[in-house]
């Protein structure tokens, strides 16, 4: 499972919680500190964590892959009161998205009376009610049947055309909220230098300079449809020795230098211009530190000098490599923490 910085995704539970209860006064609702949306964020979140037990807070920390690959249930059952997401969960990701079929993939307001369903499982039948978070991928187009499939992020880039590629953000927005996702994927901020990396077509290219100003209108345009937009994969994920990818994701050859004039760049564009709410964290390690551990980069950099407020998502597994990969850590329960 994916994991999920626990401040941040806890903010945007209360946000969603807000949302859903700022209209009914406290004492009718009988709201406790933590669903009172008249509170600051910093006391509600206070509230919130002194309550949550450890099952809680581990919860709050992963991500669950929807049908097909974690879940078996389109919808909630019985049977959820006795998994490990009885006691809530940050994110839901690629839920009923179409594959595998599903009745419930298409059309839009299925797919959201589906998600709904789902989030009032979470709401309604957790203890503490924390709202999940669904997310989908999107580098070109929602990730779901039926939506706007639209050039790769390569092609995008070849256009030179910033406000068409605004428009894209716009319209994958506004198709990911139609659907009832809350989160997507995109835009990828990886910068191809080497044409023998796999995923050299999901960039939007070799130059930081347009990567950064495509970024950065990808991120608006999905986000002003309220949509968050999650940059990935950070970072210095592009260059792989050797230009290999799958299990040897490892050891880029790049200055420090190069790091912050190049690699970065799109990433600090679309943080600072945009404020884009959600980051996913590579594989990779840079100078022998994997990334997902790096305090240098997800702290130092990441939110005390970039001012980023928003959530860091691993990369599928990314956790559990600082023991199986890079061997950091002496066990997987030493990597968790």
């Amino acid at each position: 499972m994916k994991k999920i910085s626990m401040f941040a995704i806890l903010i945007v539970g209360l946000l969603i919680i807000t949302l859903f209860l700022g209209c009914v006064g406290e004492k009718e609702a009988g709201l406790k500190p933590y669903q009172n949306p008249e509170l600051s964020i910093e006391r509600r979140i206070d509230d919130l964590l002194g309550r949550m037990t450890l099952e809680e807070k581990t919860c709050q920390m992963a991500t669950l892959y929807g049908l097909g690959r974690a879940l078996t249930d389109e919808l909630p059952t019985g049977e959820w009161y006795d998994k490990i997401w009885k006691d809530g969960i940050a994110n839901l990701d690629e839920h009923l998205q179409g594959a595998p079929p599903t009745e419930y993939s298409w059309p839009p307001a299925k797919h959201a009376e589906a998600l709904n369903e789902v989030q009032k499982f979470f709401i309604e039948e957790t203890r503490l009610g924390i709202p999940v978070d669904f997310s989908n991928e999107g580098i070109h187009g929602v990730k779901n049947e039926g939506t706007t499939c639209f050039p790769a992020p390569i092609g995008m880039a070849s256009m030179w055309d910033v406000e068409l590629v605004e428009k894209i953000g716009h319209v994958t927005g506004k198709e990911a909220k139609t659907l009832g996702y809350t989160n997507i994927y995109a835009p990828i901020c990886d910068l191809a230098r080497d044409p023998r990396w796999g995923r050299t077509g999901e960039t939007f290219g070799e130059d930081p300079y347009l990567a950064s100003r495509l970024a950065v209108a990808m991120v608006k345009g999905i986000q002003a449809e309220g949509v968050a937009s999650t940059l990935k994969h950070f970072c210095v994920y592009s260059i792989p020795k050797g230009g290999r990818d799958g299990s040897v994701r490892t050891d880029p050859k790049a200055p420090l230098r190069d790091v912050e004039n190049i690699y970065l760049v799109p990433f600090r564009a679309a943080i600072r211009e945009e404020g884009a709410l959600g980051a996913m964290c590579s594989y990779n390690d840079y100078d022998g530190v994997p990334i997902i551990g790096s305090k240098e980069f997800l702290t130092d950099k990441l939110r005390e000098k970039w001012g980023f407020k928003g959530y860091v998502v691993s990369d599928s597994g990314a956790v559990e490599k600082l023991w199986d990969f890079h061997h950091t850590a002496a066990t997987y329960e030493e990597a968790v923490k």
